[in-house]
């Protein structure tokens, strides 16, 4: 499902030079955090800190892994990406710009689904008024299997039956 952008103000690269300028120690915008910021709002899917290296280079741009982790780091603090905890491996996704959404995960192929619910935003809400609690943000991830890894499992099981 593909979600529909959500208007903002600034982009990507003038929200994260605002996030760099307003720092207690003022931070330069490097050339190297200016590919990344441009390359990885190119495109929407989710990513590893890895798979962005490995995109990138072969790209033709020269990062280093230091500076990416840095710079996610940096990313998901500006408010301009959200990191997801899945197991041991951590991912990213758009978060300027994009609207609040959850996920499904295919444990099989890794496969990142999203959907948006109406009566789960309604059920975060209701619980952080119940609680006087204020809300930043939330993920929701469904992990199980997808229906081509599950089609292929019935396939396979009916094969060794024969």
């Amino acid at each position: 499902m593909d979600l529909p952008a959500v208007a903002v103000s600034q982009t990507p690269e003038a929200k994260f030079r605002e996030y760099l300028a307003s720092r207690p120690k003022s931070q330069r915008f490097t050339d190297q955090q200016r590919d990344m910021v441009q390359y990885i709002f190119s495109q929407h899917h989710h990513f590893d800190a890895d798979r962005l290296i490995d995109d990138m280079k072969r790209a033709g741009f020269r990062v280093s892994r230091a500076t990416v982790y840095r710079t996610l780091s940096k990313l998901v603090d500006a408010g301009l990406l959200r990191r997801l905890e899945l197991g041991a491996r951590t991912f990213y996704e758009h978060d300027y710009g994009y609207p609040q959404h959850e996920h499904l995960h295919c444990d099989q192929c890794g496969k990142m689904i999203e959907f948006q619910s109406p009566a789960i935003e309604a059920t975060v809400r209701e619980v952080c008024r119940e609680h006087q609690f204020q809300a930043a943000g939330h993920t929701f991830v469904i992990r199980g299997i997808c229906a081509e890894c599950n089609r292929s499992r019935t396939m396979k099981r009916r094969l060794d039956l024969i």
